[in-house]
């Protein structure tokens, strides 16, 4: 084994513990919220669907990545070729539609009483779950296309009409029809980051207009800092920017593999980094906001215990 291909399996293998450890913690902080009876939010369900959405991508791709760079080759066969990348491209389309989601939705939330948002506020939490759903069914279906066409490279005797990508393969079409699928594989994609560009301008202008607001009536005790709106906001916009940057990242590689026939090993592996990138950090990312949250639910607990115990003495 090359000692490149080692420090590959190695960053994938950090990437995958620690993304699928804070993924599945993240889960049971918020089912545990969910059956203790705590104050639910409004974003919970978004925020545990961005969790299922990651776990989609770090067990598809993140094992695979792992145990093919120490040279298991056997997961390359033509139901891993079809399967895991499917799997994959679902689960980061969805986690794009429900980054999307969480920012606009976040956005509503906070947004001032007399606004034209809060005339939408009590609407729009109703189409969440609707949201979810047809988020899920786009992807699955946009992304049909990866089983169709993705093969093994070693089922193939003849390649010169595949396109390489590692150890996988994939028919080679004309150039149209290869634009016409990028189009249609990116459009939700753009349009998802559209969105979130306008929430995220959004929310940053209700904050900056609030903070004024603040400051103008002298008032310490209503601050920025001690709001958990603004906190839960600040938050949200760390995850949709660093969810642009690693989703730029990927883009641009995604870009390069379909332009080049027989892409090399850096751009291969580069592309595979930037695709884990998100699904490890979100996890740990939100936990920073669930922490006074979890105080306040223990407190509760302890709270509504207390008087039971009391009765009974």
């Amino acid at each position: 084994m090359a000692a490149r291909d080692l420090a590959v399996g190695m960053v994938f293998l950090l990437q995958t513990t620690f993304g699928i450890l804070g993924n599945c913690f993240l889960l049971c902080h918020y089912l545990f919220l969910y059956f203790t009876g705590c104050r639910i939010r409004s974003t919970d369900l978004i925020i545990k669907n961005l969790i299922v959405a990651n776990l989609l991508v770090l067990f598809s791709s993140g094992i695979h990545y792992t145990l093919s760079s120490f040279g298991w080759y056997q997961l390359f066969s033509d139901f891993g070729c079809r399967f895991f990348p499917y799997v994959r491209a679902v689960g980061r389309g969805v986690s794009i539609g429900t980054t999307c989601l969480l920012s606009i939705f976040q956005a509503i939330i906070i947004s001032p009483r007399n606004s034209r948002w809060a005339e939408i506020k009590v609407i729009a939490l109703k189409y969440i779950v609707p949201s979810i759903f047809l988020c899920w069914i786009l992807q699955i279906l946009i992304n049909i296309i990866y089983p169709t066409f993705m093969s093994s490279y070693r089922s193939h005797k003849n390649i010169t009409n595949r396109k390489s990508f590692g150890y996988c393969s994939a028919v080679r079409h004309d150039e149209t029809r290869d634009s016409l699928y990028a189009a249609l594989l990116s459009f939700p994609d753009l349009f998802c980051l559209g969105l979130m560009f306008l929430a995220s301008d959004t929310i940053v202008f209700m904050l900056c207009r609030h903070k004024q607001r603040v400051k103008h009536l002298h008032k310490t005790n209503v601050s920025l800092r001690t709001s958990p709106e603004s906190r839960a906001t600040k938050t949200v916009l760390l995850l949709v920017s660093t969810f642009v940057f690693f989703n730029t990242l990927s883009s641009i590689f995604h870009a390069l593999l379909a332009l080049f026939n027989n892409p090399n090993w850096f751009l291969l592996n580069a592309d595979s980094v930037s695709t884990l990138s998100f699904p490890s950090l979100s996890p740990f990312l939100l936990m920073s906001r669930e922490c006074s949250v979890s105080r306040l639910c223990f407190a509760w607990i302890k709270n509504t215990k207390s008087p039971n115990q009391m009765r009974n003495m």
